[in-house]
């Protein structure tokens, strides 16, 4: 009797083993699928037909495609269509990813004209992974721009996203040949998401702002404002002053991606005050943010700059089919005109070194859409083009 009792002890104990490791295994499961759940959106492309080659335009048509879908899904703000022309390069760094971003794609239209072909594409995609492969395309030389003001309004205080400082810094950073976008307008973020997050050190708003914008960089700030003397006011000396006197301060943070370890680092933080003087409050305040953004733009400059000198790597550029001196004075010449190209170094007939601060993604695109050198295969460290006479 008594080993009867033991074995139903026993029994019962498997019994609740199993039950526990079924229970692991479906949690374990919807885990996964959740992290790798995959949608599904309808998306459409038009190539250029060269040469009457329909089935090359039939495939870039399809590379198009697929990257609206991608874009769709993880809803960037910046579409990557709109500045890169070579989406047989984009699918080649989507390709890198593991098991591929899009994973699967069914063509349920095609439409052929006399110069193009028109694709449409059923694409699933999986959402988590295509917001890797994108932020991975971020651009250090790209800018995102954040600063919300409080401002005295005609009716009180008014909260401007989009503001005299924010778009006289803007254009500040423009003319130094820097890709600036102006977050405020495309309602992406909350200035209190992202006050919250600072505070909290939690990043997640951040890097989806990164992948959002393609950028690397973001200069996100707040501005506040004092009325330091009120038109009508009587001074110590009997004096009726007769302009507004508003003084506006500014708390920023310059927060950075570390190419190295995908981390978020702060490059710098501070504080900026000026003053204006003007006939209204609100004219006052406007003429102090113009010199703001005067003020802090060499500060700014400097860290950006920084920044991208210590994210600029050596590339390694193969040629072939460079036979003479004048080809590769040629070649040189095409390298040294890239963007952000800072120095090109010749090793030997068709071998040079490149330094260049952004993914090298963008440099094969570069050189392959602005010559006729063909790029034959590319990675992160090296480009390998071939010379066409």
């Amino acid at each position: 009797m008594v080993f009867i009792v033991d074995d139903i002890k026993s029994d019962n104990i498997m019994k609740k083993f199993y039950f526990l490791l079924c229970l692991t295994v479906i949690f374990c499961w919807s885990i996964n699928n959740a992290l790798s759940q995959e949608k599904c959106v309808n998306a459409e492309a038009e190539s250029a037909i060269l040469n009457d080659d329909i089935p090359s335009a039939k495939l870039e048509a399809i590379a198009r495609a697929k990257w609206s879908a991608i874009e769709e899904v993880i809803d960037t703000e910046i579409k990557l269509r709109s500045f890169v022309q070579n989406f047989t390069l984009l699918e080649d760094v989507i390709k890198t990813k593991d098991d591929g971003v899009v994973k699967s794609y069914k063509v349920i239209n095609q439409k052929n004209d006399k110069d193009s072909v028109n694709i449409k594409i059923k694409a699933c995609v999986e959402a988590a992974k295509a917001r890797e492969a994108v932020s991975q395309l971020g651009l250090n030389s790209s800018i995102a721009v954040f600063i919300p003001v409080r401002k005295p309004g005609r009716s009180g205080d008014e909260f401007e996203e989009t503001n005299i400082l924010s778009e006289t810094l803007i254009g500040i950073l423009t003319e130094q040949n820097y890709t600036v976008v102006d977050v405020a307008p495309t309602q992406a973020i909350d200035a209190a998401e992202i006050e919250k997050a600072i505070r909290s050190g939690n990043t997640l708003n951040l890097r989806s702002m990164m992948y959002k914008f393609l950028s690397n960089l973001i200069i996100i700030g707040k501005v506040n404002y004092t009325i330091s003397t009120k038109k009508g006011e009587i001074t110590g000396h009997g004096i009726s002053l007769s302009l507004n006197n508003v003084t506006v301060r500014l708390t920023y943070r310059i927060i950075a991606k570390n190419n190295k370890t995908g981390n978020m680092e702060i490059l710098t933080a501070g504080t900026e005050e000026a003053r204006g003087v003007a006939n209204d409050v609100e004219a006052a305040a406007g003429e102090a943010m113009k010199e703001l953004a005067q003020n802090l733009a060499p500060a700014i400059l400097d860290k950006v700059s920084q920044y991208i000198i210590g994210n600029t790597k050596k590339v390694a550029i193969k040629v072939n089919n460079v036979n003479d001196i004048d080809t590769v004075i040629e070649i040189k010449e095409i390298l040294q005109n890239i963007a952000w190209v800072s120095d090109v170094e010749e090793k030997q007939m068709g071998d040079f070194v490149v330094s260049y601060p952004e993914n090298t993604f963008y440099l094969a695109n570069s050189i392959e859409q602005k010559s006729d050198l063909k790029v034959l295969n590319f990675s992160p460290s090296s480009v390998v083009l071939e010379y066409q006479e």
